[in-house]
Formats: C-alpha cells, sequence, structure tokens
C-alpha cells in the first residue's frame, strides 16, 4: 500500500508538473468560440451605392450581468483606422449594427442609437467598478455629420481620407473598389472615446474582461468576380473571438503572462509592449473548397491579415499592408494532386500579394491553378507575411521586450497573424445557396513559423504545428529514434 501510495503520488506530480501555468485565465493561444475581450470582424463589404443591396451586419451580445462599453473600429482593408464609436451594452444586452446605416445613412443602431440612458433589466447589475464613468457614454451621438461619413466612405473605396475638422487626412488608405471594404475590431473598453487601436494612448482605456460574443452576416456577397448580378442571399458565421488574460484587471494595468505577443502588438506602447494581453492568431490553415464554375458552384476565401505598420505610421506606410506577400499556398484537389503557390515559383514576375482584408474566389490569381478538372479539394495556406521588424518578438515574459529580427523560440522574427473563412456558394435551379465557415488553423498564435515544403527550399512536410505523431516523455518511436516527435513535450522545439 506504500508503494502504490509513492507511485501514485509521483503521477500526480507529473500531471501537475506539466498542467498549465494558470486554468483560470485564459493564457494559451488556442481560440475557441468563447466569451472574448476583442472580437474581430474579418472583412466586410457594403455596397455605398444601392446597386446591389451588399452589406454586412454584426450582432455583439454582453453575457454578464455588468454594463459594458464596446469600443468599435472601422479598418480599411490596407489597415488604416477610419472611424470608431461606442456600443453601451447594459446588462446581459445585445446589439446589432448594419453597417450600411453606418456607412450610406451615417446612423448608428437606428432609431435609438447606443447610449447609457438604456434602462438595465430585471437581473442586470446597474454598474460596473471597471468602468470609468458610463456617463461619458450618454452624451454619444447616433448620427454622424454627412460631411464626415462621406469621407469615410471614399477611404473605404479609394484609400482618400479627408474629412476635415482637424482630423488627420490621408490619401493612400486603402485600396481602390466599387464597394466600401475593409474590417472591424470590439474592444471591451472602460469609457467611451474616439481613439483607434494604433494611438498607443488607447489601451489606457483596454479592458481585458472575457464578457462578448458576436457573429456577422454578409448580406448579397457574390462569388468573387461576377458582380452584382448573381448576388446570393447571405452567409454568416461568428466574429473571431480573441481572449484576454488576465480576466478583471483595470485599465491601463500590466501583468505578466505566457503569450509571447499579443493581439495588438505592433500597436502598444513602446514602454509597455505586453499591455494588450490579447491572444494571438496562427498563420497556417487547412480549408476545403468547391468549384464547378462561376454561374453554379464556387468558394470565396475571406482573409484577414496583420499588417506590417506599426503605431503612428504614416499614411504613405500603409500602402505595404495592401500588398503583403504569402509564405505559401497549395492546392491538393481530390485526387491528392498538389500544385504550390511559392514566391520562389515566380521569377520573371512578382509573386502574387494579399491587403490586410480581402475576399477572393479560390480560382482567382492569387490561389495555384488546378492539376486536374476535380471540382473540389482544400488548400494549405501560410499566410506569413515575412513579417515586420515592428513586431516585438518577446518569447518569455521573464525576458526583456525587444523590437527587430533576434532570434527566439517563437520564430525569426515571429510569423504574423491571420484568419481565413470559406464561403461556398451553390446554384441549384434558381436557388441561390450560401455556407460559411472557419478554415482550421494548423497551428496557433504561438507556434513558430510554418517551415516551407520540401521542393521550396523546406524540410518539414504539411502537418500541424507540434508533428503527426503523439510523444509523451520516455516515448522511442519503433524506428529507435525520437526525431518525428519535435515539437512534442518529448521533443520540444530547439
Amino acid at each position: 500500500m506504500k508503494t502504490l501510495f509513492i507511485v501514485s503520488l509521483l503521477i500526480c506530480s507529473a500531471a501537475f508538473a506539466a498542467s498549465p501555468s494558470s486554468i483560470n485565465n485564459d493564457d494559451s493561444c488556442d481560440i475557441k468560440v468563447g466569451p472574448a475581450a476583442t472580437l474581430l470582424l474579418p472583412y466586410f463589404e457594403v455596397d455605398t451605392e444601392g446597386a446591389s443591396g451588399q452589406t454586412t451586419l454584426f450582432t455583439i451580445t454582453n453575457v454578464t450581468r455588468y454594463p459594458q462599453i464596446a469600443h468599435v473600429t472601422l479598418w480599411t482593408d490596407w489597415a488604416y483606422p477610419v472611424l470608431s464609436f461606442n456600443i453601451f451594452l447594459t446588462g446581459y444586452d445585445i446589439q446589432a449594427i448594419n453597417l450600411a446605416d453606418v456607412l450610406v445613412s451615417g446612423r448608428i443602431a437606428p432609431p435609438s442609437g447606443t447610449t447609457s440612458k438604456a434602462t438595465p433589466g430585471l437581473l442586470s447589475a446597474s454598474t460596473n467598478p471597471n468602468i470609468r464613468s458610463p456617463f461619458d457614454c450618454a452624451n454619444a451621438s447616433g448620427t454622424l455629420p454627412a460631411t464626415f461619413i462621406a469621407a469615410i466612405r471614399n477611404a473605404l473605396r479609394t484609400g482618400v481620407f479627408n474629412p476635415g475638422g482637424g482630423v488627420t487626412s490621408c490619401s493612400a488608405g486603402s485600396g481602390t473598389h466599387v464597394n466600401a471594404i475593409g474590417y472591424a475590431t470590439i474592444d471591451v473598453v472602460a469609457g467611451c472615446t474616439d481613439r483607434v487601436p494604433s494611438d498607443p494612448a488607447y489601451y489606457a482605456d483596454l479592458l481585458y474582461d472575457n464578457v462578448l460574443i458576436g457573429d456577422y452576416q454578409q448580406l448579397g456577397g457574390a462569388p468573387a468576380g461576377t458582380g452584382p448580378a448573381s448576388a446570393f442571399d447571405a452567409a454568416g458565421t461568428p466574429m473571431v473571438h480573441i481572449r484576454a488574460v488576465p480576466e478583471g484587471r483595470g485599465a491601463g494595468s500590466t501583468a505578466a503572462t505566457t503569450l509571447p505577443y499579443t493581439f495588438y502588438d505592433r500597436y502598444t506602447p513602446s514602454a509597455a509592449r505586453t499591455i494588450d494581453r490579447r491572444q494571438p492568431l496562427p498563420s497556417t490553415f487547412a480549408v476545403r473548397y468547391i468549384h464547378v464554375n462561376l454561374a453554379e458552384t464556387a468558394t470565396n476565401l475571406t482573409i484577414w491579415r496583420e499588417g506590417v505598420t506599426g503605431s503612428g505610421a504614416s499614411c504613405a506606410s500603409h500602402v505595404d499592408n495592401g500588398y503583403m506577400p504569402i509564405g505559401e499556398i497549395i492546392r491538393f484537389d481530390e485526387h491528392e494532386n498538389a500544385s504550390v503557390l511559392h514566391t520562389k515559383v515566380f521569377i520573371c514576375c512578382p509573386p502574387p500579394t494579399l491587403p490586410a482584408a480581402c475576399s477572393a474566389n479560390t480560382f482567382s490569381l492569387v490561389f495555384p491553378d488546378p492539376l486536374e478538372t476535380d471540382v473540389g479539394g482544400w488548400f494549405y495556406i501560410n499566410l506569413n507575411n515575412g513579417p515586420s521588424n515592428l513586431y516585438s518578438i518577446t518569447s518569455h515574459p521573464s525576458e526583456a521586450v525587444s523590437v527587430g529580427p533576434t532570434p527566439t523560440a517563437f520564430g525569426n522574427p515571429r510569423a504574423s497573424q491571420n484568419w481565413v473563412s470559406a464561403t461556398m456558394f451553390g446554384n441549384a435551379g434558381g436557388s441561390l445557396m450560401t455556407a460559411q465557415f472557419d478554415a482550421a488553423p494548423l497551428g496557433n498564435g504561438c507556434s513558430p513559423q510554418g517551415s516551407l515544403t520540401p521542393g521550396n527550399g523546406g524540410v518539414v512536410p504539411i502537418a500541424p504545428a507540434g508533428g503527426a505523431f503523439v510523444c509523451p516523455p520516455g516515448t522511442t518511436l519503433t524506428n529507435g529514434t525520437t526525431a518525428l516527435c519535435t515539437g512534442t513535450n518529448a521533443n520540444p522545439n530547439p
């Protein structure tokens, strides 16, 4: 019995030693659909001229009894922020926003707007100790000046932003397209302000409470390249739920975490690069596609990418967010044939690039051509953009933060953050059907950079980050080595 007790104690000790450093603070890089401190709407598209009626809706929900302030920032497809507004949520409140209301009529959540005048429900608390003053939001207008909203529309369509009124103008903030295109971030904050995340002062307002859930729908979308004539009804999926660690700390606080970097990493103040504490996003994905032709069955990939500009970046520098390189894309058809897109393939001409936010048909020039006539398959996508020397690459919270390409366990420098969703379109006998879903990440935001596949100068085959074999401590594979366990607890990454 004594021996059994000692053995049991050793097993328990080993289990505790391998457990996470905490179980309550979400200091993991695994993204899931759960209450979060930031919601990412990875792509929106609004027809501001009314030709097709295409628009994006999103809805946010406060899943706690305490009132919360959700701060919305609209960014161009080149990651230039052009508008921010606040949504005051009472306990257990829900709020839907139609971006056509905002970008066409200049009205936020008509007819009542989103202020702190709402009466709390029966189960709701009247105050939140983390909010500095809920009355800051009481005078927030639900209507934007017509000239200002016209400048925002222009910025999202042409990149030229000249709102006047002392607001900094920009002449190269986005690509040029017919519709207003960009992405949005929604953060839990301590007060109503007009700051945006690219402003270092923004992080004095940022909160870390995981309290929001959200989803979005694209109305009137279509396979890229077909135009509004074949617009489909709608598709929707949850927004990206980005959790913070630790929960419950006040605005402007800093705390050690096990995260190597954070979602807002490149924007945080130079003296407090870890103040954000929001989980980073991955860089490699696997996603299925179907394609007969644009009129029958097709797939768009909605892609969000972390830009390379940091806080205080000039307007002109945002063009770098419009043409970011792609690590590697491989198309596998239904017979396992692989066609590859990689920078090394393009000798005579520049390789394809992608901006910070886009929706691209899977048979566009961005993706490698299929080798056969199969109507379906899947993509391996490595969207790592290089990345930028502006990124902090903290390898551990106890180490000094460095800026620049310093070698660490998380890459040299770290991989950029990304997100991918697929929208499948089907036209069956006049029934226009859509389905939208997120791609499967092959790693998480803490995974090292994905290696190129053999044949492109790489040595590691495509596989989930951490390796394909489960290798507990003490494991020796049947070939007598542990080489295939690289990235596991038996043989960690160097």
